[in-house]
């Protein structure tokens, strides 16, 4: 008996979504996603994250010291928060809207506990 492509190919399908089914069960389904987000329009940025995606966020004090215009020092709020991947695509496109030249920053997050992940 002699295996052919398409065997292989299906094969090898069906072994990722078996994984995958596997990582689901043991991880959880949720996967969450921290976002920081860099902008001088950091108010209305975070009314849109409470507001329309209904997730807490925090506010950090920061100063801008250097970027495409040389050393200038000013104060800014840098927001963090946390939401799932179903909800990365909603929050770059209210992004997008507010403030086209936002420095925005995900990244996975393995376990979190406490504060208002779930709704």
């Amino acid at each position: 008996m002699q295996l052919g492509v398409e065997t292989a190919l299906y094969s090898v399908l069906i072994y990722l979504s078996a994984s995958k089914t596997v990582e689901s069960i043991i991880e959880g389904i949720e996967e969450y996603t921290g976002v920081t987000i860099i902008t001088p329009k950091s108010q209305k940025v975070a009314e849109m994250i409470v507001e329309k995606i209904g997730r807490g966020i925090t506010l950090y004090k920061g100063t801008r010291e250097y970027g495409k215009r040389g050393h200038t020092t000013s104060d800014l709020e840098i927001i963090f928060t946390v939401i799932t991947r179903l909800e990365v695509s909603i929050l770059q496109s209210e992004i997008q809207t507010t403030d086209l030249n936002a420095f925005v920053l995900m990244y996975s997050i393995k376990d979190t506990k406490g504060g208002m992940i779930k709704k």
